[in-house]
């Protein structure tokens, strides 16, 4: 098994506009622009868009539930972020059921036990593996994987270690795609120059096999890094036609959603927002910070669902071949914060609430996993 500490990583990366940088690799390509795709481009009056409703409140009194993953059988686990406590959550409702604590997670201003995801599985009594982004007591980000067996989680085994943590910043995500390999995204924790540093994991979305080791057809040879020049990615999801589409917070101007190609540059900290500049790629949505600090996301028929913290709502947003339709707001200020949004195989969204994390104003119940009705 390959893992990668960050000291270790020496990663050869080309920027389109930056060819006066020392490390560069002379033979790389320049950064990609958005390809052309299949993906329906109908205008967005022709595409049937659906209204978003609350259906049922499935769990309460969660400590900052963060990472949701489907199971089999339509229930859900649900990370905790700051106690490391994996929960399973019914579509039905009712008292999560514990499955156990993830051993060495710290508790660590915006870092914890943050992101979840499970391999599919076809039966609900199958062993499944579980995949967890967690800030260790070791110092770092890393992410894990445990074997489950329907009602425990078991011994953790490290495969991506050496993501540098902070008290912000952390990214969190991890998401197992549908080519079969593991989506991880970072912050730079607060120290922006991270993010365009090509031996340095933080600010980037990775990609890697399932043990840990670096697939063979990703854009910079022995190197998990699939983009860069990311602030803090804690969203991503897939279109109809594969391609990744992630979200991410801007620092006090521009939040963004961009589509994601191999070995593309997202400008941060150069360009925050929409700025025309030689060698990065342009979000395709951005929204002012007060209205979205996007975490969690989710797409349903080549419709994006994005969690707002800061912004207390979610958006909703139409994918249109390499554009969009114009974003909608739900749900604003009736959940407070909004921290992930999850496509349940009922077709069905959940999301959990973020108001315990000393940035929100909390009330009885929260916090809480919400299921709601797309039609």
């Amino acid at each position: 098994m390959r893992r990668f500490a960050v000291t270790g990583l020496i990663v050869g990366i080309v920027l389109a506009g930056c060819s006066s940088d020392p490390n560069a690799d002379p033979g790389a390509a320049t950064t990609p622009s958005l390809a052309p795709t299949d993906l329906a481009t109908a205008s967005t009056s022709d595409r049937p868009v659906p209204s978003v409703s609350v259906q049922k409140t499935l769990a309460t009194g969660l400590d900052v539930p963060w990472g949701v993953a489907f199971l089999a059988d339509g229930s859900a686990l649900v990370a905790e972020r700051r106690t490391g406590q994996v929960v399973r959550v019914s579509p039905n409702g009712g008292t999560p059921s514990p499955v156990g604590t993830v051993p060495g997670v710290a508790d660590q201003g915006e870092g914890g036990l943050l992101g979840l995801a499970v391999l599919p599985v076809k039966a609900a009594e199958a062993d499944v593996t579980v995949f967890a982004y967690l800030t260790s007591t070791e110092g770092d980000n890393r992410v894990v994987r445990m074997p489950f067996d329907g009602s425990k989680l078991g011994a953790v085994t490290p495969i991506l270690t050496g993501i540098a943590s902070a008290g912000n910043h952390n990214g969190g995500l991890v998401k197992v795609g549908p080519d079969g390999k593991l989506w991880i995204g970072t912050g730079e924790r607060g120290q922006p120059p991270r993010a365009q540093d090509r031996s340095d994991l933080g600010g980037k979305i990775l990609r890697i096999n399932l043990d840990g080791s670096i697939p063979d057809d990703n854009p910079f040879p022995d190197s998990p890094v699939y983009s860069l020049g990311h602030r803090n990615v804690q969203g991503l999801a897939f279109d109809s036609a594969d391609r990744p589409w992630a979200v991410e917070f801007g620092q006090n101007t521009w939040d963004e959603l961009n589509l994601i190609v191999p070995g593309g540059n997202y400008g941060w900290p150069e360009v925050e927002g929409k700025e025309a500049k030689d060698g990065f790629i342009e979000p395709l949505v951005q929204w002012a910070t007060d209205d979205a600090s996007p975490s969690g996301m989710a797409i349903v028929d080549d419709v994006a669902y994005i969690g707002g913290l800061k912004g207390e709502r979610l958006w909703q947003v139409p994918l249109i071949g390499t554009t969009t339709g114009t974003p909608k707001a739900y749900l604003e200020g009736r959940f407070g914060r909004i921290r992930n949004v999850a496509a349940a195989p009922d077709g069905t969204l959940w999301i959990t609430t973020s108001n315990r994390d000393n940035r929100g104003n909390p009330i009885s119940d929260d916090d809480r996993v919400i299921r709601l009705s797309l039609k």
